[in-house]
């Protein structure tokens, strides 16, 4: 009786926390689908009265937001695609390759994860400036994969590769395979659901990322979605229906990628509990 009763009252508490972290998303739901008139109301209306989809329609036919959610899967995807690659390979070698310095290139990766990002944006905006880069989308993805976020995949692939035992390593080189091909064939696989959760945290970090599209873009064409929904305010106010009708479009990306790696996300987090 103990248990049931144990049981219910967990139950109305996650019931309680889901409601207070969706309401924010029904809210931009249901701004989304109103006429200006209808936003600021008293008492808050729920249910648009008219409902007005034309507000998704405007954002693709009197302005480019179509363009703008282009630019950030674009960044998004060839970031999250330059960190797996490099984090995989440099956190296997850091932790199945014996070679000097190697602990000294790990604890530089950590001294990266360490630094704010404020306080390398400068140096770097110098940097890029001075090859003519700034302004443009390399600026955005580059950066971040040989970054603090690369070297956050590191530290994660690193740890995981840690935990493969060395036999599987020990067997493939008896079958033949070279480093390379160990880490193909054998190592990589089994870290699938590790790679899930970098894919979702890489893509989430960089579709959301405000700041650095802010400091280095300058033509509104490369703005991303984010940076774009600064193009609804003008002298007059701000479009609220239409802020809330492109960031309710700016999540759907999100909730994709998340469900797409859903499973092997779960899966990563269970076996970093067992372990």
């Amino acid at each position: 009786m103990r248990t049931k009763k144990a049981l219910r009252t967990k139950y109305i508490i996650m019931t309680i926390v889901s409601l207070i972290v969706i309401l924010p998303y029904l809210w931009m739901l249901s701004t989304s689908l109103k006429t200006p008139s209808k936003i600021f109301v008293s008492p808050p209306q729920w249910i648009p009265d008219p409902v007005r989809f034309e507000n998704f329609i405007d954002l693709f036919t009197n302005g480019s937001y179509g363009l703008y959610l282009w630019n950030s899967f674009k960044v998004a995807f060839l970031t999250t695609v330059g960190t797996v690659i490099v984090s995989t390979l440099a956190g296997y070698a850091l932790a199945k390759i014996k070679f000097p310095g190697r602990n000294f290139f790990f604890i530089l990766f950590l001294s990266a994860m360490m630094l704010p990002v404020e306080v390398i944006t400068i140096p770097t905006f110098l940097g890029l400036a001075k090859f003519n880069l700034t302004n443009s989308h390399f600026a955005l993805i580059v950066p971040q994969i040989f970054g603090m976020g690369g070297a956050f995949g590191v530290f994660m692939m690193r740890q995981y590769f840690i935990t493969v035992p060395n036999e599987l390593v020990d067997a493939g080189k008896i079958d033949g395979c070279d480093q390379f091909g160990i880490f193909i064939k054998i190592i990589l696989p089994m870290a699938s659901s590790t790679i899930a959760s970098l894919v979702i945290y890489t893509f989430f970090n960089s579709w959301n990322d405000y700041f650095l599209p802010l400091i280095y873009l300058s033509d509104s064409k490369k703005y991303t979605s984010t940076l774009a929904l600064s193009l609804f305010a003008d002298e007059v106010g701000v479009s609220w229906n239409l802020v809330m009708a492109a960031s309710l479009i700016s999540t759907l990306p999100l909730l994709i990628v998340f469900f797409g790696a859903q499973k092997k996300f779960i899966e990563s987090m269970a076996m970093s509990g067992i372990k």
